[in-house]
């Protein structure tokens, strides 16, 4: 048995300009189509605004309300947006009439943990995209989009689909519209009298399309959707309902750019290694480039929640040149998402995902240039044998011989030793545990360094790094001395 989910959006028209996650204004807002009222929001409804109401009885109800012209485009858009973020779900969605997006959700049930739990994870996605929206679950794709209209709630079983869609009025089938003055004269209410009448009679009045949407609907006829295909690549851009100047602002807008932005890596296959995001500023005469934040990330992901952290710590260190007019998000690093890892226990002290996750945590909130690594250089002194790179910067470290041990801890700089009985002296007399490990380099810089290096041993068993400095042949009377450089674990 095949489930289908139906999403309605159904409050799409004012929602392009005014998402659910924008602050509503006092005085209500209000989308006109033809000169007429489409949709309100609560607080202009509160005023008395209804639909149908023309312009002149809005400005005398709700003087201060916001006015829109209905904006099919950016309805198409919104629409496509959703459609791309529910991607996450299912790979075949498909954008139908009125404003409703379409799911086989029939292999992902399982994987989601039921139709309870996958449709609170869709209301969560469309809360992210600042969307109101009424879902509904049937075996078949039309069933599905008619209960939506409604309102009605999930039928998974094809005998509860038609006892809910025989009673439903008929005049929600698109293809039976133009003809509801005639089934009334008939004395047609439901889907369930229209579908009592003759077929033969009822193909010849209305046609073939009345009979195949109906046998869609209950599953006795095939259905052929066109599912959306995900393009090649991800750019998105949002605009603002009113100018942003706090991150607070940006970081809501910033998530449903995201959201699009996982449902299309789902879709894909892919985990994203790098992306960027577009602050843009005023336009005109007064034009400011646009900020951009790059977010680098150690390991590929897909995961939303992961994503908006980053995100929140970067705006968090922000300090906007202007306030914010719109968003751009592009993926500029993807690579093919790798299979979940199948060990039967997980690592000790999380697994290599969550220390990459953790570094870019990091250095999303102290700056790449607070978050370093060690970079081992080609050179045999100990003060310079290593520099600290970006912890993602990618550049090819020198190796090192590992015959003779170094410790991991240096002192910045030497500190001398004290001579008691002819051995060094640091808390206790130090005993040479180690053969020695002599360095003479430095020539071609100015910087020349002539040293024996032991491994010392103290009585309270601690390892030392000493190194004694050889005394040249020029100066024979001058007794060498000892310094302490580094420290063992």
């Amino acid at each position: 048995m095949r489930v289908f989910l139906a999403v309605k959006l159904y409050r799409l028209e004012l929602e392009v300009f005014r998402p659910k996650w924008w602050p509503e204004p006092a005085s209500g807002a209000v989308v006109f189509e033809k000169e007429k009222v489409v949709v309100a929001d609560d607080a202009a409804r509160a005023a008395g605004v209804r639909s149908g109401m023309r312009r002149g009885g809005v400005l005398t109800l709700a003087p201060g309300a916001e006015l829109y012209e209905r904006d099919m485009t950016k309805e198409a858009s919104a629409q496509r947006e959703v459609a791309t973020a529910l991607m996450r779900f299912s790979p075949e969605v498909g954008m139908t009439r009125d404003a409703t997006i379409v799911l086989d959700v029939s292999a992902s049930l399982r994987l989601f943990g039921g139709i309870l739990r996958l449709c609170r994870q869709v209301r969560g996605v469309l809360g992210d995209l600042g969307l109101s929206a009424r879902m509904s679950a049937a075996p078949t794709g039309q069933g599905a989009w008619l209960l939506a209209q409604q309102g009605r709630r999930r039928f998974l079983k094809m005998r509860s689909l038609e006892r809910a869609l025989s009673a439903l009025p008929f005049v929600i089938v698109p293809e039976l519209q133009p003809f509801a003055d005639w089934f009334i004269g008939l004395g047609c209410e439901t889907i369930a009298d229209v579908r009592r009448l003759p077929r033969a009679g009822l193909q010849r009045r209305c046609g073939a399309s009345v009979l195949e949407s109906l046998d869609r609907a209950f599953g006795i006829a095939p259905e052929i959707f066109d599912w959306l295909v995900p393009p090649p690549t991800f750019a998105a851009r949002l605009e603002l309902p009113d100018r942003v100047e706090h991150a607070e602002g940006i970081l809501f807008a910033a998530r449903r750019l995201v959201a699009q932005l996982c449902g299309w890596l789902v879709a894909r296959q892919l985990s994203l290694s790098a992306a960027t995001f577009f602050l843009e500023h005023e336009r005109g005469r007064t034009a400011i480039p646009p900020t951009m934040l790059d977010i680098a990330l150690g390991e590929p992901t897909w995961r939303e929640d992961h994503l908006i952290r980053l995100l929140k710590e970067r705006l968090g260190r922000l300090e906007l040149a202007a306030s914010v007019i719109a968003l751009r998000l592009e993926a500029t690093d993807v690579a093919p998402a790798a299979p979940a890892s199948e060990t039967l226990f997980p690592e000790p002290g999380g697994s290599a995902q969550d220390h990459a996750r953790l570094l870019e945590l990091l250095v999303a909130r102290l700056g790449n240039e607070n978050v370093l690594r060690a970079a081992p250089v080609a050179d045999y002194r100990p003060e310079v044998a290593n520099r600290w790179i970006p912890v993602h910067e990618n550049i090819k470290a020198a190796s090192m011989p590992n015959v003779l041990p170094r410790p991991t801890w240096l002192l910045e700089k030497p500190v001398r030793l004290l001579m008691r009985q002819h051995r060094p002296f640091y808390g206790s007399p130090l005993r040479i545990v180690s053969p020695g490990e002599r360095i003479e380099a430095g020539w071609f810089d100015g910087e020349l360094v002539t040293r024996d290096y032991f491994v010392a041993q103290a009585e309270d068993r601690s390892c030392y790094w000493i190194y004694r400095e050889r005394v040249s042949s020029r100066d024979p009377e001058k007794e060498p001395s000892w310094f302490l450089h580094g420290l063992f674990g």
